[in-house]
Parts: structure tokens; C-alpha cells; sequence
């Protein structure tokens, strides 16, 4: 039960101040200015207050969200799980799951659980229409809680009256953590890892322990590296080859994904090594970011672009530095989108339900 309380969080406390994924697919909005702002103030500290009112009070959401619908392998309740802030007791199969972390609901999908409320990354409508996604939804709509730009909507989450709540793939912090817990059982991100740095194995795993169907969980994940090893079998030329994900914001700026995010993390168990300069630049974040001047580190083997709308792709091309890379002049560089076909945001989620899209778009691609 929570009494009335005024929340005033920031968005680099609600999703974690030291990462940042890529942005959704912002260049489609017709105000260029809005773009550019909300670009590079993505994931800045941006307040959003929030009036919370007691539990008891709530009102019923603008939408009618159907219930979660429990897996078909019988869970098994109680269940503790351990996370980064402390451990969570899940006492019986929850009936209304709310996930805000940018990816949480898709291992609870594979799961067999359809989230009330979720957190929109990609601003794609209907959200349910993900190619790899939306059997599993089957024609359920979710609350929209909040976009990636926006942080969670707590009011929208507390009308929804959840019984558990997802925040793995958030980089939650441990004051708004605590806060939650007062709404219902909260699962944060998986220990050990930095934010947004996990292994999409340690979500799916963490996922199934709080739902009570561990062994499901596993299933699902040996389905996958049995798919991945046939490729890394079909393909063994690439475990010696160098691979990386990228992309361009704007003109003259340019990001390489470290080994720990997820689409290098995808290259990586497809057989490609991530060059360790790349991670060692980036630090703590997910991302090492540089100029036109920096672009040299990108002198990979494979070098994956991802790109919101096809616009970038000219402007990276066209690059003077850029255009003297032999991974340029070779034609090892491959330029996707994150929509229209969704190929990016499939890398950028790589879970265990978009993994599968994946492997299948982008192996033929690299081959080429």
C-alpha cells in the first residue's frame, strides 16, 4: 500500500545513467528540430513528476489490458530470485505482469505470460506488431507506460495493479527499486553485469526463475545456442574474423557497440570476435563513442551498421574518413535499419524471442 507521494524521478534514474541503447526509429517524425533534440538528450536526466495515489484507490486504465496468461509447463510458486538489488520472493504465478525494462516483456512472452504494461522503445504501432512477436501477443494490446525518452509513467503502472513487475533490461537504480517495491515484487537487473550488459541468457534465465518455470527457461535457451552453433558450424571462418556493431546519431559522430551489448553480443555468438579496443574505450558504457577522426577503430572484418531509417547511410558512406577504410572499400560494411524490415531492432532487443528473426535476416546478409 503506498500513501500519497510525489515521485520525482529522472529518467537516468529510472533506466540507469550509464548506458544507452539506441535510439527508436526517430528520423520517420516529420519536426527535424524534435529529432535532433530528442537524439541527443536521449537518456539525459530528464524530471518527470509524478503524483502516485494509494494502491486502494486506483483508478482503471484508459485501456482495458487482458490479464497475463499463465505458461503451459505448471509453474512452481513460491520462488526467490537474486538480483542486482537484493533478492525477490514471487509467492504465487502472477496475474498481471508489468515490465519496464526496454525488452522485459519478450522473455516473458516466450514464457507464455503477456504483460498489462509495458515500455514502448521503438514507438511502433501497433506495439504488438514485432514479426517475431506477435503470434505470442496474439492480438493483446499492452498499457503503454512510457516511452524510452520519457521514462515510466508511475500513475499508468499503479492503475494497472500489477502483482509483478519486470525491471531487468532498465538499469533501475536502487531508491526507484525500492519505490516500486511498494506497488508489487520487483525483479531488477541480473547481478554482476553493468546495466544493459547482461547476456540475453541471464534475462531469459532470471525471467523464468520469477515466473516458476526455470526449466522452461533453459529449454528456450538451449533451442537457441543449438542455433547458434549451427551457424558458427555452417560458417567456421568467422571465429577468425573481427565483427562490430555501429552507428551514426549524426553527422561526424559514430558509436561502436562493446562486446556486452546485445548486438555485438548477437556477431559475438554467430562466431565473430569483438575487438577488445572497442570495449576498452567504452568503458562502463555500452557504447565508445569518437569523430570522423576516430573512425579507424572501425577496421574490422564486419562491420554492421544500424541506423534509424536509411537516411544515415549516404552520410556514413560519404564520410572522407570513412571512404579510405578498407572495410569500406572492401564492401565488408552491411547497413540495416531498425525498421522497414525490423532487422535492427531484432539485434537491439536479442532475446530469446527476437534472436531467432535474427539469425535468419542477418546470416544471408553477412554472407554476401
Amino acid at each position: 500500500m503506498i500513501g500519497k507521494a510525489y515521485l520525482n524521478i529522472t529518467l537516468a534514474q529510472v533506466v540507469g545513467s550509464v548506458s544507452r541503447p539506441n535510439p527508436p526509429e526517430e528520423e520517420m517524425m516529420s519536426d527535424p528540430s524534435r529529432t535532433l533534440r530528442r537524439l541527443l538528450t536521449a537518456f539525459a536526466a530528464v524530471t518527470v513528476a509524478l503524483t502516485v495515489a494509494g494502491c486502494g484507490g486506483s483508478e482503471s486504465p484508459e485501456k482495458s489490458a487482458a490479464p497475463s496468461e499463465p505458461a503451459a509447463v505448471a509453474p512452481s510458486f513460491p520462488v526467490t530470485v537474486e538480483h542486482l538489488h537484493g533478492s525477490t520472493t514471487v509467492d504465487k504465478a502472477p496475474e498481471r505482469i508489468v515490465t519496464i525494462g526496454l525488452s522485459d516483456h519478450e522473455p516473458v512472452l516466450a514464457l507464455g505470460y503477456k504483460p498489462v504494461g509495458v515500455t514502448d522503445w521503438f514507438e511502433r504501432k501497433p506495439f504488438t506488431d514485432w514479426p517475431w512477436a506477435k503470434d505470442a501477443w496474439g492480438g493483446t494490446e499492452p498499457e503503454i507506460l512510457g516511452l524510452r525518452e520519457d521514462g515510466v509513467k508511475v500513475e499508468k503502472l499503479v492503475a494497472l495493479k500489477p502483482d509483478l513487475i519486470f525491471a531487468m533490461y532498465s538499469g533501475i537504480q536502487k531508491d526507484n527499486y525500492d519505490q516500486l517495491s511498494q506497488i508489487a515484487p520487483v525483479i531488477a537487473q541480473p547481478k554482476d553485469h553493468d546495466p544493459y550488459a547482461a547476456p540475453w541468457q541471464d534475462y531469459t534465465l532470471l525471467a523464468g526463475k520469477a515466473l516458476g518455470v526455470e526449466q522452461k527457461a533453459k529449454d528456450l535457451i538451449q533451442n537457441i545456442a543449438d542455433r547458434f552453433a549451427q551457424v558458427r558450424k555452417d560458417n567456421p571462418q568467422w571465429g577468425t574474423l573481427t565483427a562490430v556493431a555501429a552507428d551514426s546519431f549524426k553527422a561526424g559522430q559514430y558509436s561502436a557497440f562493446q562486446k556486452g551489448d546485445p548486438k555485438s553480443a548477437f556477431l559475438a555468438d554467430l562466431g565473430f570476435q569483438i575487438p577488445e579496443e572497442i570495449t576498452k574505450k567504452a568503458g562502463q558504457s555500452n557504447v565508445a563513442e569518437f569523430g570522423s577522426e576516430g573512425l579507424n577503430i572501425l577496421e574490422v572484418d564486419r562491420l554492421v551498421w544500424l541506423t534509424t531509417g536509411t537516411e544515415p547511410h549516404g552520410r556514413i558512406k560519404n564520410d572522407a574518413v570513412y571512404k579510405e577504410l578498407k572495410v569500406a572499400k572492401e564492401g565488408r560494411d552491411l547497413f540495416l535499419t531498425y525498421q522497414d524490415p525490423p532487422i535492427g531492432a531484432a539485434l537491439s532487443f536479442n532475446t530469446v524471442l527476437s534472436i531467432p528473426y535474427a539469425i535468419d535476416q542477418v546470416v544471408p546478409l553477412i554472407k554476401k
